[in-house]
């Protein structure tokens, strides 16, 4: 299936309209390859917007470039409207974590949650306030296929370098009637510290247990074969110049750059497009596992339209505050990111949180002082 936009993008389009270069991964196996992504360590990929009646306050972010398309949203928005002048790098989750560690950031953003020892191992208590969710899609690049259908093993075993051709007898399996052609399979994944990394590396976990002992989850892992590209922006820039390139990013990059993407087999044993629908259903199947934990994963979730590889993104903040302005301006930004801000999340290709999960952040944010 190929994804298009359906709305005006705006900057953000101009973000991820991609232009840079990529980075290799495992030094044995992995090639380089001079990508069209963007860098997101460059000012492009920086979000400053100053409202128009003069800052009232300004914080600085880093992190996740999953959500980068709707912060950049929420930040122009809000600041226009409310004076606060917000600044995000998009370099991916594990920067942003460090970027919060060392003190260099008013907040972070990581679609993978801190882990107990990750915790432990920051300055103070942090909070995790989940703001929407989303869909990692696998992009491909196969001229002439239209659709293309996959199920979890096999997707596990093109990434641990077993399936090597498209027209490999298990994947014909799945896609009865296709032609399909004997091009080499040109496998992308990312180079850096990554939470959609994390995401997708748990879904392979979660599907393949040899995946799960050869190589597990994590924001980065020891990839068996592939190119890897920096950020979600890296990746797409491999699929898109590489004729039978496959990768995963987040829903909004392929939609963007016009980028087909697989219909994958769900845990029901339907094949599931990357939708904010098919997003939606997975998150109702997981909303008992967050109100335990607002921690939780969300793959390969329970639910007929469920799509099986969906995260909520999180931003992280200092429960105590040091600059009480500071504090007083990143709440009162988090608390319209829970009201006005959901309501741009479909636009974007993003699912809207669950009431449920609202409720829980009011909390959480209510203890930010």
């Amino acid at each position: 299936m190929k994804v298009t936009a359906g709305w005006k993008w705006g900057a953000v389009g101009a973000v991820l309209a991609l232009s840079g270069c990529v980075s290799s991964g495992t030094a044995e196996q992995n090639q380089t390859l001079s990508g069209t992504a963007t860098d997101q360590n460059s000012t492009t990929a920086q979000t400053n917007t100053t409202g128009t009646g003069g800052a009232k306050g300004q914080l600085t972010g880093a992190g996740a470039t999953f959500p980068y398309p709707i912060y950049s949203k929420w930040f122009d928005t809000y600041g226009s409207k409310n004076g606060v002048q917000i600044n995000y790098q998009s370099i991916g989750s594990g920067g942003g974590i460090q970027q919060l560690k060392a003190g260099t950031v008013d907040f972070g953003a990581s679609d993978a949650p801190l882990k107990a020892d990750d915790e432990k191992a920051m300055p103070g208590p942090v909070v995790h306030i989940p703001t929407v969710g989303g869909s990692v899609a696998i992009a491909y690049n196969l001229p002439g296929v239209q659709s293309l259908k996959l199920d979890g093993p096999t997707l596990a075993n093109i990434y641990l370098g077993k399936v090597k051709k498209w027209d490999d007898p298990s994947i014909a399996a799945l896609n009865a009637g296709a032609k399909l052609p004997s091009t080499t399979i040109a496998v992308a994944h990312r180079a850096d510290g990554s939470g959609t990394t994390n995401i997708f590396t748990t879904y392979l976990k979660t599907v393949s247990p040899e995946w799960g002992t050869k190589v597990g989850s994590g924001k980065a892992v020891s990839w068996p074969t592939g190119v890897g590209g920096k950020g979600n922006e890296g990746v797409t820039g491999v699929v898109k110049q590489q004729p039978g390139g496959i990768g995963y990013v987040e829903l909004n990059y392929a939609i963007q750059n016009k980028l087909s993407v697989a219909s994958l087999k769900n845990k029901d044993g339907q094949f599931v497009e990357p939708t904010v629908d098919s997003t939606t259903a997975a998150i109702a199947g997981g909303l008992p596992a967050l109100q335990k934990d607002i921690k939780a994963p969300l793959v390969n979730e329970a639910g007929a339209k469920a799509y099986p590889i969906v995260g909520l993104t999180y931003i992280l903040v200092y429960k105590q505050q040091k600059d009480p302005a500071k504090g007083k301006a990143l709440t009162g930004f988090l608390k319209w990111a829970m009201a006005d801000g959901q309501s741009m999340a479909k636009d974007l290709a993003y699912a809207p949180l669950p009431a449920e999960v609202i409720k829980m952040n009011a909390t959480a944010i209510d203890a930010i002082k």
